[in-house]
């Protein structure tokens, strides 16, 4: 589905990241992977070229917007351009509007917003010369309903929704599209630690009855990234099991 294109995606060194990134290299994609732990990187990246897939792996803090031109820079200097890109990179600094401190407010929106604009400004004029680019940026439920104690993650969630309708228009006409994928409760490390009775209570307020997969937000994202979906660009798509409808 994706031989010989080259994808780039962020923060995949672990959980629904790293799942993105294995499906595209199984669909024949040279798959870029950047996150702030190399070494996590660099072991996805390993673990697709063991199943026979393409893959490389680069260092960067994603809200550093000199570390990210010359990261681009690098990917495009050693494999000549850039199909798709996946900002999948986020962190959370959780705690309540009058517990926040303004380092968690700036810690959320530097990685999440900023850090999302970093890279899609690194690489949009290259896309729109070269007449093709898929987009997929991470929103989530949180930034569409909001989420008690997010007051930071919601804002920087919304944030991209904005920024990614934003990026459609501008894109548009040159054969970019931009789209969110926004997941709810999925099975992460995160969602692992939370206690067996409050998980079990979420689950019964998903109409689906089961927690999200990782595979399940990674099928989106390889849709919307697809060159089939040139017609569907400025669209938040919710990978939630019908939390929220």
């Amino acid at each position: 589905m994706f031989e010989e294109q080259v994808v780039v995606i962020t923060g995949a060194g672990q959980g629904i990241g790293a799942e993105i990134a294995k499906e595209f290299g199984q669909e024949g994609a040279t798959v870029i992977i950047v996150d702030f732990n190399g070494e996590n990187a660099e072991k996805v990246s390993q673990e697709i070229i063991e199943k026979n897939g393409k893959a490389g792996s680069y260092q960067g803090d994603v809200a550093n917007y000199d570390q990210t031109q010359e990261t681009i820079a690098k990917i495009y200097a050693e494999y000549g351009k850039i199909d798709v890109l996946v900002n999948c990179a986020g962190i959370t600094r959780d705690a309540s509007l009058k517990k926040m401190t303004k380092e968690n407010w700036d810690a959320v929106i530097a990685t999440n917003l900023t850090g999302t604009f970093n890279f899609i400004k690194a690489v949009f004029d290259k896309m729109t010369a070269a007449g093709y680019g898929r987009i997929v940026n991470f929103s989530s439920l949180a930034g569409i309903t909001g989420n008690f104690g997010q007051t930071n993650y919601s804002a920087s969630k919304a944030g991209v929704i904005g920024m990614t309708k934003t990026v459609a228009i501008e894109g548009a006409a040159k054969g970019v599209t931009a789209n969110v994928v926004a997941p709810g409760f999925i099975q992460t490390p995160m969602t692992d630690a939370i206690p067996e009775e409050v998980k079990n209570k979420m689950i019964q307020g998903i109409p689906v009855k089961r927690i999200g997969l990782p595979a399940d937000v990674a099928y989106a994202v390889k849709f919307l990234a697809s060159k089939e979906s040139g017609y569907i660009t400025g669209q938040v798509i919710e990978v939630n099991g019908g939390m929220h409808i």
